[in-house]
């Protein structure tokens, strides 16, 4: 399993999402404004992964400054300006920030990039975990093999440092010979479901079938699901997520056809300073990603675009909110 970020000892090296899946380049960012844009690019995405990517981005732009107290907190909202749904991201520039509050001045670069490789390896060890409860519930869930699973989006390894959220049962349960048969919903406008979901589970030798966004319902209505599992950007206090566009119709089918519905995310992405989903913010991108994806004009010039990259799933939608801490059910009370 390949690391969707890495740190060399001087730069923070990325797997660059937007060239998959024909081209496997990683690229070594050496300050805090190619790590925004990478950010903002999705050369990086994922919940996970922008996390501790803002953290290295904090130490890169703190780095040899004169007055890295002052630097840092400039640092960290200027990254913070990058994205404004996935939680992880200011949860890991606060959390740079916090180390340092009694350390001296000049050891603060120090203290920041000591942060960042904890973060690195918590993210790995979280992953599993979540992993290791949502294979216990998938099991539970159904004995058949293979288990059929619908996802949307990409949680796998390339959305984390490793493992991945939703896919992170799939790739536990492969390593000890459960036999998965994920259906990859392709995830437009981005295609983050065709373009990397299906290719990190290819690269597993997981059997995988792409299906377009609107498939979905025929299958269930076959009953050949067994369940869907799913990312997560943001969790309010109540369940309600926020995860890629697409993923609340989903849920609801899901519902229509007693299928189980379940969110897999650690625990840093829960905002429990939200009570409900309603106040979660949610980005909206250029009209380009869907009149021209990839590049190729499918739509009229100048008409007129609603792009939201994420949406809210309500709490009542979900059957199990997987996190590192164990299986939650509803009510949801974080």
């Amino acid at each position: 399993m390949f690391y969707t970020l890495e740190w060399t000892g001087e730069a923070l090296r990325l797997l660059d999402q937007t060239k998959l899946p024909t081209q496997t380049i990683y690229v070594d960012l050496v300050d805090d404004k190619q790590v925004w844009d990478a950010i903002k690019r999705l050369v990086v995405r994922g919940a996970p992964a922008i996390g501790v990517a803002a953290a290295f981005g904090a130490y890169l732009g703190v780095r040899g400054s004169a007055q890295p107290r002052q630097c840092l907190r400039e640092v960290c909202e200027y990254l913070a300006t990058s994205r404004p749904t996935a939680v992880n991201l200011f949860w890991a520039l606060d959390r740079v920030q916090r180390v340092c509050g009694e350390v001296p001045d000049q050891e603060i670069p120090s203290r920041v990039l000591a942060e960042c490789k904890t973060m690195f390896d918590e993210d790995i060890a979280t992953c599993r975990k979540i992993g290791e409860n949502g294979l216990r519930l998938l099991q539970s869930i159904s004995t058949q093999q293979p288990m059929n699973i619908v996802t949307h989006c990409n949680a796998g390894s390339l959305a984390t440092v490793m493992y991945g959220t939703a896919l992170a049962p799939i790739y536990l349960g492969h390593e000890q010979g459960v036999k998965f048969h994920v259906f990859a919903d392709e995830t437009r406008p981005l295609l983050q479901g065709s373009r990397i979901t299906a290719y990190e589970l290819q690269k597993e030798g997981i059997p995988v079938t792409l299906q377009c966004d609107n498939m979905v319902a025929s299958l269930m209505r076959e009953k050949r699901i067994d369940a869907v599992i799913v990312g997560a950007d943001r969790i309010a206090a109540n369940g309600d997520t926020a995860n890629k566009i697409g993923t609340c119709g989903l849920a609801i089918i899901a519902r229509q056809f007693n299928v189980p519905f379940i969110v897999a995310a650690p625990t840093s992405t829960i905002d429990a300073t939200l009570p409900t989903g309603d106040k979660i913010p949610i980005e909206h991108r250029g009209e380009d990603e869907v009149t021209r994806p990839l590049g190729l004009q499918i739509a009229p010039q100048g008409i007129d675009v609603y792009n939201p990259a994420f949406d809210v799933t309500p709490a009542q939608f979900i059957t199990a909110i997987v996190t590192e801490r164990g299986v939650h059910a509803a009510p949801y009370l974080f």
